[in-house]
């Protein structure tokens, strides 16, 4: 069940990354999008036959997500998602006109690393517990947003064009991931089902506003990055998924740490 939970995972990934890089090619020619005028913004979404295709894409890896998190532990499943950073990086110098900086592979090197190295931690998988207190996950989610909304305000100067508002895309979609994880558990945990769509929905707003301001990378690829690595962590310190002991556990942690770099590398402005 694990091996199925990890393809799932990265199956989940190479939609998901593909689906990004189609909405930020539609938006990022299309008129201004603002939350001031909030349906005649989704009228010019849906209504771009390249942003529809890419927005429907993207759905059937969340789905694919959603069934890879009934398999396999939440940091397993979003740490072999991180490595759909590569496939982006990839598909971008590829079909596009953009071509990446050094500082932009150093990033994505940085991701696939993490991929690489929790590859080598599944040599020994420590077992958790999968149902989270609700107060804990709610917890995370308040911080989420407290989080989101300060960086993609006075602290999207610091960041490169567009930065600002993947990183607090790529919150709010973690958060939004971690009350899934919460929400497939059943029972009172079923309350998380509107955090999930109330997280993902705004996570949805801030990354399209993103995609007109920024680069793929620094927009689509830091909200992927981030999407995946604070689970993680989410993981272990929320539902109590265990670290494998000795070398394991520490290349494990080192995979969290690689991720968090690479986003915080793709981020930094030139």
């Amino acid at each position: 069940m694990l091996g199925a939970g990890l393809l799932l995972a990265l199956s989940s990934a190479a939609a998901l990354n593909w689906g990004f890089l189609a909405q930020h090619g539609a938006a990022a020619s299309l008129p201004p999008l603002t939350v001031r005028r909030p349906l005649r913004s989704l009228g010019i979404l849906f209504t771009a036959p390249r942003w529809l295709a890419g927005f429907v894409v993207g759905l059937a890896g969340w789905a694919l997500y959603v069934a890879a998190l009934r398999l396999a532990p939440l940091s397993l499943v979003q740490a072999a998602s991180a490595g759909g950073i590569g496939l982006l990086a990839l598909l971008v110098n590829r079909t596009t006109a953009a071509r990446l900086a050094r500082r932009e592979w150093s990033g994505v090197v940085l991701a696939v690393a993490g991929l690489a190295l929790l590859g080598a931690s599944l040599a020994r998988h420590a077992g958790g517990g999968r149902h989270a207190s609700l107060g804990a996950v709610a917890a995370w989610i308040f911080v989420s947003l407290l989080v989101a909304g300060l960086v993609a305000g006075p602290g999207a100067t610091r960041l490169a064009a567009g930065a600002g508002l993947g990183v607090a895309a790529g919150v709010l979609y973690a958060a939004g991931d971690v009350a899934t994880k919460a929400a497939v558990a059943g029972g009172a945990a079923l309350v998380f089902v509107a955090a999930v769509m109330a997280c993902h929905g705004l996570a949805f707003v801030v990354l399209q506003l993103g995609f007109q301001r920024g680069g793929a990378l620094a927009t689509a690829g830091v909200s992927t990055l981030l999407t995946n690595a604070l689970p993680i962590g989410a993981g272990m310190a929320v539902f109590r998924e265990g670290v494998p002991p000795g070398l394991f556990g520490v290349l494990r942690v080192a995979a969290f740490c690689a991720v968090v770099a690479g986003a915080a590398v793709l981020a930094r402005p030139e």
